[in-house]
């Protein structure tokens, strides 16, 4: 079943299970709304992707807007994943969303969707190259945002 599976994807996209689920459950309403398209769709799953990932970049895209008017409120939101979240995964979301739009929707469909480069570059509409280095880029960004300074004197 895609949802489970879309429904972690958009969490560690956005930081926030409601919304994640909210974003699924509203790619599936856009699915039924669509049926003769989405019948005709090879990809399932990728079309679903596609759709709770656009509609995640609209609200980015208001939430700049947010940011700019108000910025306080904009601080005081964090990660909000449920009570089931562990340290570890909250600071991967929290650090996930300091590295930008595009490194972070590449890193999650590579290592949370599992995808391979070549369909990431194909729901992405970029080539291969970019992908591979957005990857790079991610993982330096997040090794400096999730380093343990104590643990390294430690060590």
């Amino acid at each position: 079943m895609s949802y489970p599976r879309l429904v972690t994807q958009m969490v560690a996209l956005c930081g926030n299970r409601a919304e994640a689920e909210d974003l699924v459950q509203e790619a599936f309403m856009t699915a039924l709304t669509h049926a003769r398209e989405f019948e005709g769709v090879a990809n399932k799953e990728a079309w679903l992707r596609t759709v709770a990932l656009n509609r995640l970049r609209k609200q980015w895209r208001r939430a700049a807007v947010v940011r700019r008017v108000m910025p306080r409120i904009a601080r005081e939101s964090g990660p909000q994943l449920g009570a089931e979240a562990t340290p570890d995964h909250i600071a991967i979301v929290t650090a996930l969303g300091q590295v930008s739009q595009a490194m972070r929707e590449t890193f999650v469909l590579f290592y949370v969707a599992d995808l391979p480069v070549s369909q990431i570059a194909a729901e992405l509409e970029v080539p291969e190259g970019t992908v591979k280095a957005r990857l790079s880029r991610c993982r330096v960004q997040l090794a400096g945002l999730l380093s343990d300074p104590e643990g390294a004197e430690h060590a």
